[in-house]
């Protein structure tokens, strides 16, 4: 009887093929492990290691096995048949009921008897099973040899490379090549390799030798290194561009540092060393004084490869002291001031930044000094701008008893011989104290003539005293004002931390409420005082910031909305905007009426000035996102979408610290401005991902969203700036106190003359993207594209209709033709 049943049919195959595996791997795994070891040999660079006279022979050994185990491979090998694998599973079962189906009845084959016997057998048939091959590899093999080759394998695998099989296979080629006297055409020199790799800092790749042109000039930067790796005996390479680095024989290496000629085993190349120009830096104007006394110093740099770092040195400069008083006396040495320049991130090649730094109670604060600043670049070369002459910026004291303090303070620093010139000073400011001095300052002030007079001072005494008068001095000058800027100062680097480490919500709502209520004490004591900090007197020739309570109130709204709504990294950054705020603040109170407008209009007109440098830095971020969607045809680079990506978030961040500082809160224009911001920050938002994805036709689209946007907040906030403007003109038309000033305000004009001024045929010639073709372009009055725009589809039907006419021209180079193609295609 057949058996057909499919579980029996799958079983009977498995195991067939497992039986067949037995006898491949009996036959055949000592070939296998030969292979193994061969190919290990090979990979791992074996085979190229070994000596000449030595490979041959076994190469031979190899062959001569791998051969003998073939052919012993397939004579051992033996087929397996369909009863061998039937009687395997027949013998696992019960009975062997595989071959009692198969039996044939001599008598009585269709009785019940023999029909139930069959029956029986069926059912035990139905449980079998497939059986697992068994090569009996541990008894052909017991040394394991197979699995060594094994590993061996997976460890040329691991470890090896294709370049070592090459070398391999040309060391066994070159065992059947003829001698050389046979062959006398053909040149036997040496093989070589060698790179030239400049300095990290230029940026430039390693160029490899062996692939540059015959006769071509090799141009390195100076300090380049440049080495060889010698294969054979009889080589050696010669030049005349620097010192030796190193002393292998079969590895030489040496720094380019003038130009000549390099020559290895008869190949000459003919080396230009391009020289490094040493680094510039050029000051700005002279050091300027911070209203909290800080040192303001701007400097631009730059190299031909990129500047690494820059330092400033102040030194006093003696000869300009008025030597007279606490000065009449030389000076106790000191070192000069060293100050590290800030250095941006990236490229170096050009620097523009500002030192800031407090030296407001160092000695030479207020004294004639000299300052010189310096910059290296990658091999240590110095660039030094010219000394400058100046007064080291310094806090400046108007209390008489505080600039006394200070002045003690100063000639003690400068020289402990002071100390009794000090000590007679001190003891004539606390005579009779009474309604001059309070009491807790008068002990402190008589504990020190106590230190001055105990003997000689020592340089830890001077220190302790000088800071207690700087203390004392300040307490004096601005009374508990100093102490409500420590706490608000305080209560701000609190938030700040908070929210860089990811505090909780309820701990930054805390840490806020307290800043707020620092912020109003530190404002209401400025207002009490009816003037700006003493220690912004002196700056009477510098622009101040004029900060109303309004605009405060604003700012810390906005950094609470943006905290309540997860933004925590633009909350950061207005909070750092809102502290440098603060150090120059000044508050204005009691303004009404045209006062009041009028602070609204200068307001306004800040914003508007703001909005448009944020619109033009869109309009030409725009433009360089489009010449990278053109560079980007065929190249597929992404570096340059992310750096346009993170300029597009920072120019979000800006707008949206932007809104926060906008005045007309509540009105209807105000509002409207606000939306069409917020709009033009969600296409921001939007612009960045599409950067970010490298989605530049997506980007582009999104950023025209948010010029439009951003035009229309513009005008929006230009109606309500004219509207306030015409509700504070008096009877002639003029606002009061202003003769001749036209109402309306000048942004709210600019925006009128723009939407309804001269028609567009009588505007300045534009190109078909909207921009003058003559002029800078970037003013927000007449009509200026930048704030207004003509017509956004016939801007692009405009600009699609002159690639049309320039692929239409045949005098046009063919590349610049397969381009425009390309664009009309695509869009």
């Amino acid at each position: 009887m057949k058996v057909d049943a499919p579980v029996v049919v799958r079983a009977l195959r498995l195991t067939h093929a497992g039986m067949v595996w037995e006898q491949v791997a009996r036959a055949f795994w000592p070939l296998a492990a030969l292979a193994a070891v061969v190919f290990a040999a090979f990979w791992l660079g074996l085979i190229s290691s070994l000596p000449a006279a030595v490979l041959p022979w076994l190469l031979g050994a190899a062959v001569l096995a791998l051969v003998v185990a073939a052919v012993r491979g397939g004579l051992r090998f033996g087929r397996v048949g369909e009863a061998a694998a039937l009687a395997r599973v027949d013998a696992t079962l019960p009975g062997r009921p595989l071959s009692a189906l198969r039996d044939q009845a001599a008598l009585g084959g269709e009785g019940a008897l023999w029909q139930a016997h069959q029956a029986q057998m069926r059912a035990r048939a139905e449980a079998a099973r497939a059986v697992a091959p068994d090569a009996g590899l541990n008894r052909r093999d017991p040394l394991a040899l197979r699995l060594a080759a094994m590993v061996a394998l997976v460890m040329a695998l691991i470890f090896g490379g294709a370049g070592n099989l090459g070398q391999g296979l040309s060391a066994v080629a070159a065992t059947f090549r003829p001698p050389a006297s046979q062959m006398p055409d053909i040149a036997t020199g040496p093989s070589w390799e060698g790179w030239a790799e400049p300095p990290a800092y230029t940026r430039r790749p390693t160029i490899y030798l062996n692939a540059l042109p015959e006769g071509e000039v090799l141009e390195l930067p100076k300090g380049s290194a440049v080495s060889f790796r010698l294969y054979g005996e009889g080589a050696g390479v010669t030049q005349d561009i620097g010192p030796a680095q190193g002393n292998e024989a079969q590895a030489p290496a040496f720094e380019a540092m003038q130009s000549g000629v390099i020559e290895v085993a008869g190949r000459r190349f003919d080396v230009t060393v391009l020289p490094d120009a040493a680094p510039r830096i050029r000051p700005g104007d002279a050091p300027t004084r911070r209203a909290d006394g800080r040192l303001v110093q701007d400097f631009t740099a730059d190299d031909d490869h990129g500047v690494v770092a820059g330092s400033a040195g102040i030194e006093l400069d003696l000869a300009s002291v008025p030597r007279t008083f606490g000065l009449a006396i030389d000076p106790e040495p000191r070192e000069p001031i060293a100050l590290e320049l800030p250095m941006p991130n990236g490229a170096r090649k050009e620097v523009q930044a500002q030192l800031v730094q407090d030296l407001a109670r160092h000695p030479w604060a207020n004294l004639p000094v000299t300052v010189r600043l310096s910059v290296l670049d990658g091999i240590d070369q110095e660039g030094l701008s010219e000394p400058m002459q100046t007064i080291l910026p310094g806090r400046r004291f108007f209390d008489p008893l505080a600039a006394a303090l200070i002045e003690m303070r100063r000639d003690l620093l400068w020289s402990r011989e002071n100390a009794r010139r000090s000590a007679e000073i001190l003891r004539a400011v606390t005579w009779q104290p009474e309604g001059y001095v309070d009491q807790p300052l008068y002990l402190q002030l008589r504990a020190g003539v106590g230190v001055l007079e105990a003997g000689p001072l020592t340089p830890e005494a001077r220190d302790k005293l000088a800071e207690a008068l700087w203390q004392a001095a300040i307490q004096l000058e601005d009374g508990g004002l100093a102490d409500a800027l420590e706490a608000m100062k305080q209560a701000q680097e609190k938030l700040s931390e908070a929210i860089r480490n990811g505090a909780s919500p309820d701990e930054i709502q805390r840490l806020m409420d307290e800043l707020k209520e620092a912020t109003d004490n530190y404002t209401r004591m400025l207002a009490e005082q009816g003037q700006p900090d003493p220690a912004d007197r002196f700056t009477q020739n510098q622009q101040s910031q004029v900060v109303t309570g309004d605009m405060i109130q604003q700012m810390m709204d906005e950094i609470q909305r943006l905290m309540n709504e997860g933004r925590m990294a633009e909350a950061q950054q207005l909070l750092e905007q809102f502290n440098r705020m603060m150090e120059n603040l000044q508050v204005t109170q009691g303004q009404s009426g045209g006062q009041g407008q009028q602070g609204q209009g200068q307001e306004g007109n800040q914003s508007m000035n703001r909005l448009a440098d944020t619109l033009r830095e869109q309009q030409r971020l725009s433009d360089e996102a489009f010449r990278e969607m053109q560079e980007q045809f065929g190249q597929g680079g992404q570096q340059g979408s992310q750096d346009l990506a993170e300029r597009q978030g920072q120019l979000r961040e800006e707008l949206g610290q932007q809104q926060g500082l906008m005045p007309g809160q509540g009105s209807e224009q105000g509002d409207a401005a606000r939306q069409s911001l917020d709009e033009a920050g969600r296409s921001m938002d939007q612009a960045e991902q599409a950067l970010r994805e490298g989605d530049m036709s997506g980007a582009l689209e999104r950023q025209a969203d948010a010029i439009q946007s951003m035009r229309e907040g513009m005008r929006a906030l230009g109606d309500m700036l004219g509207q306030g403007q015409r509700g504070a003109e008096g009877p002639d038309g003029q606002q009061p106190g202003q003769e001749g000033q036209q109402p309306g305000g000048q942004a709210g004009q600019a925006m009128r003359d723009g939407e309804n001024g001269l028609p567009y045929d009588r505007r300045a010639q534009r190109d078909p993207l909207g921009r003058q073709l003559s002029g800078n372009g970037n003013t927000i009055t007449d009509g200026d594209p930048l704030a207004e725009g003509i017509d956004p589809a016939r801007r692009a039907r405009d600009l699609l209709d002159e690639i049309r006419r320039r692929s239409g021209e045949r005098t046009r180079p063919e590349d610049e033709r397969d381009y425009l193609g390309r664009l009309l295609d695509r869009f």
